[in-house]
């Protein structure tokens, strides 16, 4: 019955110093048969030491977390495999708890028994959490000129705070909130964004990735000269997301692959038409249709022999009108 009554009147003690929400400072008065020690700051996943001094003549010790008891001497009261004795003497009374979590943030009170008057030493444990970005955006696909709203939220104690930016990019495109806004975006926005989530403890960093499609744009064309029985080759290139399908023309009939002669090969954002054997037949313009979902562009080329590079486009034409003109007034020349 006496210990029951001792263990009522330990418990009951502390209680309503918790109840009371006495301010945690610094010990005051060494007299005081109620102490509050510092603040013990400690990371999440470390390991807290909770001590409390003895003193001669003690009859019994508990320590309790939120009204409930830890220990009560060297018996364990709490479930919490994390929560261990670690020292019981005359001098110091001891109890750790390992992996510290949130939860275990709180209020910690030493009770202690002694023959006189009971006692009571109590110190609050700050968890300090790392961030940990626990929403956010997902990889998107847009088109140009569309309005891109990204979002990065991370918790961790203290508040971490959030930035983000553009990757490989040296323009002032930059956030120090959790949205970023993009209005109009284009295609010198799209890549690889970070958000970094920072506080006192460490940071996290994650990354969402823009692809922005847009219309093809066709490289300007090069005209090319090529000698019968050569192999000519023609070459088109289209800035495209996503890439583009290429076809090829000359005049207004579509070339397709497979034609004895020919040759198509696409790659990426280049495609080329390869003549193996060029003939007459083969000279004249063509023009290359890149595409995709968004639109269209093309260019033209101008394939030709040898003979028109002599008086240019329509040089080889021209000399032999020329001859003919001086066949007809022979004869009347040679009258006079």
């Amino acid at each position: 019955m006496k210990n029951a009554l001792y263990w009522a009147m330990l418990v009951g003690m502390a209680v309503l110093l918790m109840e009371q929400g006495l301010p945690v400072r610094s010990q005051g008065d060494s007299q005081s048969d109620n102490k509050v020690m510092d603040n013990i700051t400690v990371r999440q996943g470390e390991t807290v030491f909770l001590r409390c001094a003895q003193g001669d003549v003690v009859t019994h010790t508990a320590w309790l977390n939120r009204s409930s008891i830890l220990y009560a001497g060297e018996d364990k009261w709490s479930v919490d495999p994390r929560v261990s004795l670690v020292t019981l003497n005359q001098e110091e009374f001891s109890i750790k708890i390992e992996n510290v979590d949130m939860t275990d943030e709180g209020q910690y009170v030493c009770a202690v028994q002694t023959s006189s008057r009971p006692r009571t030493t109590s110190v609050h444990i700050l968890v300090q959490v790392p961030p940990k970005i626990i929403h956010l955006s997902k990889d998107i696909v847009v088109n140009e000129g569309s309005n891109v709203t990204l979002m990065c939220q991370a918790s961790g104690k203290p508040e971490p705070s959030i930035s983000w930016k553009l990757i490989y990019s040296s323009g002032d495109l930059a956030s120090e909130d959790e949205f970023l806004e993009i209005p109009s975006i284009s295609r010198r926005r799209a890549g690889t964004y970070e958000c970094t989530a920072v506080n006192d403890i460490d940071t996290d960093v994650q990354t969402v990735d823009i692809t922005v499609n847009y219309a093809p744009a066709v490289s300007e064309a090069r005209d090319v000269g090529v000698t019968p029985g050569q192999r000519g080759e023609l070459e088109c290139e289209a800035d495209a997301v996503p890439e583009a399908d290429f076809e090829w023309y000359k005049d207004d009939r579509r070339i397709l692959i497979g034609l004895d002669g020919f040759e198509i090969v696409n790659s990426g954002s280049l495609s080329k038409l390869t003549f193996f054997n060029v003939s007459d037949e083969d000279y004249g313009n063509y023009t290359c249709v890149a595409l995709n979902k968004l639109g269209s562009a093309n260019t033209s080329f101008l394939m030709y022999g040898p003979r028109a590079v002599q008086d240019g486009s329509g040089g080889a034409m021209g000399v032999h009108s020329h001859t003919c003109l001086f066949l007809v007034f022979l004869p009347f020349l040679l009258r006079i």
